[in-house]
């Protein structure tokens, strides 16, 4: 795909909401191209050879045969595509319009949704419940501190009763992670399993990165 066609748009309504309430929408706000630059970085990666699907890989590995799976803020949908190539019905939402026509154009296949993670509703049509929602690339770290628990319960409510959430995120994004794992627990998600890496590197007090595996209350 020609990336001039990922110009930068007018924010939409739903970016000027989310302004304040997400990091990322912030970054748009301040530089248009980011978005469109956000892209064509994981092109060029993908085109190197990166390998960008470790994440999608465990999820794969965690979920049953042809499962329901929500990717919450899916990006350019690397691992949408992936899981859906793999059999499984998959939905990705993002708040990034741009993100999304790529995810749509490189990743055909899952059901892409504009929509912030604090307030979106999924379409009718879509899965309502799910084997596995998971949150990889940061998106924890892009919430401003007074979204983080809304989040959180949404994850919940779109978990089947023995469903799980899978989150991953790095240090130094302002949301620590005993503040992550109590947030969780007071949206209705509570931890089972702590690792270091997506290839589940065990979680120490050193540790730099979390994935958090969750189920529901």
């Amino acid at each position: 795909m020609d990336p001039s066609k990922l110009a930068p748009t007018n924010l939409t309504a739903a970016m000027l909401r989310a302004a304040r309430r997400s990091k990322w929408a912030d970054a748009v706000a301040n530089n248009p191209n980011h978005s469109a630059w956000y892209v064509q970085r994981f092109r060029d990666m993908a085109a190197g050879g990166t390998d960008l699907v470790g994440e999608a890989r465990l999820i794969d590995a965690m979920a049953p045969r042809g499962a329901t799976i929500l990717d919450a803020g899916c990006g350019p949908g690397r691992h949408a595509g992936y899981l859906h190539a793999a059999g499984h019905t998959v939905v990705g939402v993002d708040l990034d319009p741009v993100l999304i026509q790529a995810a749509e154009e490189d990743f055909p296949g899952p059901r892409y949704v504009v929509g912030d993670l604090t307030d979106v509703v999924l379409p009718a049509d879509a899965p309502q419940a799910y084997d596995l929602v998971f949150s990889a690339g940061n998106v924890m770290g892009f919430l401003h501190p007074g979204t983080r628990r809304d989040v959180l319960a949404n994850i919940a409510s779109w978990l089947k009763p023995e469903g799980r959430a899978v989150i991953g995120y790095g240090a130094g994004r302002g949301y620590d992670f005993d503040d992550f794992v109590t947030d969780a627990a007071s949206s209705g998600l509570l931890l089972k399993q702590a690792f270091s890496t997506w290839d589940l590197q065990l979680f120490t007090e050193e540790s730099q990165f979390l994935v958090a595996v969750l189920h529901r209350a």
